[in-house]
């Protein structure tokens, strides 16, 4: 049950983070779920990296590893953020922005590196790191939150139709 939960599990757990984070920027959150939510997301990636481990040893899933161990490090990073007294938003920013890039990374490494729909991880790096150039653009220029919505949106997409691929194809 463990091994079908980490094969299929980031299906719904990517797109719901990225919907998560586009509430929080909406206001439409309260401080305190973020925080719950950013408890909740350490717990899962480190519970979903020591479970998937020795399985990410090869291949494209030894830059996903990685991806994972940045990825734990940047929610950590967030999570220390919300628990500061007023929130420190350098360091929410940084998550984000991290979380963006990051597996744009792993995506165009991996869409370089298969058989199976090149496209769709090559697309979703594209969407990913799109989504972060609309997003540090955003917050540099005008800092409406509807822009940095369209950012983080257009990442989620392209990181969703990533993930889609990988439970599909693997």
């Amino acid at each position: 049950m463990l091994r079908r939960l980490c094969e299929n599990g980031p299906v719904v757990l990517v797109p719901l983070a990225w919907t998560f984070a586009i509430a929080a920027h909406l206001d439409a959150l309260a401080l305190r779920t973020v925080l719950i939510a950013h408890l909740v997301m350490d717990a899962i990636l480190v519970a979903f990296t020591v479970l998937s481990w020795s399985a990410m040893r090869r291949g494209v899933l030894r830059a996903w590893r990685l991806v994972l161990l940045v990825g734990l490090a940047l929610t950590l990073l967030g999570t220390t953020g919300l628990l500061q007294t007023p929130p420190a938003s350098s360091l929410l920013w940084l998550t984000v922005v991290g979380w963006l890039l990051v597996p744009a990374g792993g995506l165009a490494y991996t869409g370089r590196h298969v058989d199976r729909s090149p496209l769709a991880y090559t697309g979703g790096a594209v969407l990913s790191a799109l989504g972060a150039i609309v997003y540090v653009a955003g917050t540099v220029v005008s800092g409406d939150p509807l822009v940095l919505v369209a950012g983080l949106a257009v990442a989620g997409v392209g990181q969703t139709a990533g993930i889609v691929a990988a439970v599909r194809d693997y």
